[in-house]
């Protein structure tokens, strides 16, 4: 009887947990923040959790839930699916020409690249630009997006053949300065550092970074991808 007591017990204070998990999760008056709500559609200017990411792969390739995301501080045009073949293609497209109100050359990509490189401009971007200059970035210089060719000596297809990946060469800062990683990858002072840290911080948000420090085919500019094993260099 006790050993059944205990088991009663225990069960009731599942089923009390459980309840009011579910009850902070659905109620209109939970003082769960959205951010903290795994029902909650995201936005890229909450605070980053343990769910963003997994809020992020279930609306990455949703053509209906991505673009509405996506609106939040971005300016872009809704396109329909780009096909050549198998292999190089664009889902989900979107030309866009700002992400997180940062500003950018009219590219072509997936909504899911376009989402990604906007958490990163808002928390790994211009949290680096505070710190170091003190002001926002403005502008990213990007080389596009969309490529239909393979990896460079390799027959492998690259990525960019499906817009899974953007390749950015430079910043404006809302002061005008001109921060480029051909020119100040490395240099010892703050532009350096702070092309370092962005570099860092874009390993949170992609499966794959490539930049200078890779090799020499990518010494002016950081290769983003949204695929891959994690590799960071």
């Amino acid at each position: 009887m006790r050993r059944f007591f205990r088991i009663f017990t225990f069960c009731l204070g599942v089923i009390a947990i459980v309840g009011g998990g579910a009850f902070l999760i659905v109620h209109p008056a939970t003082p769960l923040p959205d951010h903290w709500n795994p029902i909650k559609p995201m936005r890229i200017s909450d605070p980053v959790t343990p769910l963003t990411s997994w809020k992020l792969s279930r609306v990455g390739n949703d053509p209906e839930h991505c673009p509405a995301v996506l609106e939040d501080g971005a300016r872009f045009d809704i396109l329909s699916d780009f096909r050549v073949s198998d292999a190089c293609h664009i889902e989900t497209r979107v030309r866009t020409t700002a992400l997180a109100n940062v500003a950018l050359r009219s590219t072509e990509t997936r909504c899911d690249t376009a989402l990604t490189t906007a958490l990163w401009l808002e928390h790994g971007v211009q949290p680096a630009a505070q710190d170091i200059f003190g002001q926002r970035v403005a502008s990213i210089r990007t080389q596009g997006s969309y490529n239909c060719r393979t990896i460079g000596g390799s027959s492998r297809m690259s990525t960019h053949a499906t817009a899974a990946a953007i390749d950015v060469a430079g910043f404006t800062l809302a002061d005008g300065t001109r921060i480029e990683l051909l020119d100040d990858w490395g240099d010892g002072g703050p532009k350096g550092a702070f092309l370092a840290r962005v570099r860092d911080a874009s390993c949170d948000w992609y499966a794959t970074t490539l930049g200078p420090d890779y090799n020499r085919a990518h010494a002016d500019h950081f290769h983003l991808q949204t695929r891959g094993w994690g590799l960071c260099r």
